[in-house]
């Protein structure tokens, strides 16, 4: 893969400079005029300005905020779409695991996603039954169809390595784990490309995912191999924008809690 297969946009940014270099007249300043350092400078397109939040985490000024802590309305049942309802006090999303998953009301496509979650201090069970739930990037049905970024204590409980918290579920193993103790407040950082498909449904370029774990790199573009499944080997097919979901996963440990989820749509520099 090559190195700049996720950056999408700084692709597109670069792409006059190949124009400039491939055409005539930057051929001739390359042959006789060397050390001109014009011809390798790019005034457009302007980078959209964007305001950074004072606090590492917090919104930037372009984000969708998706939850901060007031209510649930960017977010609707998975199973039938109306109103999410999981558990909302003092700032905090709790899963309701009787109400099933939830994703939100708009779809999107290309994205930067900051995401919060908590595993209670509390927490029981082992394996898969500890704190189990997912980040969906794009959720294509009902259930868990999608692709899953895995949410697991590993803090100190085994588990299937490409099933842990930092893994494109039974795809990618996580290239560390920086687990927090149960009982603090874990971050994810996301970038997500989306699978782009042809006209005919078949696959023209799959989905990458760049993912940071607590600020640890664990996944770094990796090429996703289709949608991720609990049983078989993963497959595309074809869909467009889609929702971003969250898993209540049917074990009977403690439900897990989420704050500060934005996200930031990404299109091409024009």
């Amino acid at each position: 893969m090559k190195p700049s297969a996720c950056l999408f946009s700084r692709r597109t940014l670069l792409f006059p400079a190949l124009l400039i270099a491939s055409s005539p007249i930057f051929a001739q300043q390359q042959q006789y005029d060397s050390t001109d350092h014009r011809a390798t400078e790019v005034y457009s397109p302007v980078p959209p300005i964007v305001t950074p939040a004072e606090k590492v985490g917090n919104p930037p000024s372009d984000a969708v905020i998706l939850f901060d802590g007031k209510n649930e309305d960017q977010w609707v049942k998975t199973a039938d779409e109306t109103p999410a309802d999981w558990i909302v006090s003092d700032g905090i999303l709790t899963v309701n695991k009787k109400s099933g998953n939830i994703q939100t009301r708009q779809t999107f496509t290309n994205y930067q996603l900051h995401l919060e979650f908590r595993i209670p201090k509390d927490i029981t069970g082992s394996d898969q039954a500890r704190g189990n739930s997912g980040l969906f990037l794009a959720s294509t049905g009902k259930g868990d169809a999608g692709y899953e970024l895995q949410i697991l204590d590993n803090y100190n409980n085994k588990t299937y390595t490409n099933g842990q918290v930092g893994s494109v579920y039974k795809q990618s193993i996580p290239l560390a784990n920086p687990s927090r103790k149960p009982g603090e407040w874990s971050s994810y950082d996301v970038v997500w490309t989306a699978p782009v498909f042809n006209a005919d449904g078949s696959l023209a370029s799959p989905a990458r995912v760049t993912a940071f774990l607590n600020g640890v790199l664990v996944q770094n573009c990796f090429e996703l191999k289709g949608e991720t499944r609990y049983i078989g080997k993963p497959y595309y097919h074809a869909h467009g924008p889609s929702p971003i979901k969250l898993q209540a996963h049917g074990d009977k440990s403690e439900p897990i809690s989420f704050r500060n989820i934005w996200v930031r749509p990404l299109e091409p520099l024009q």
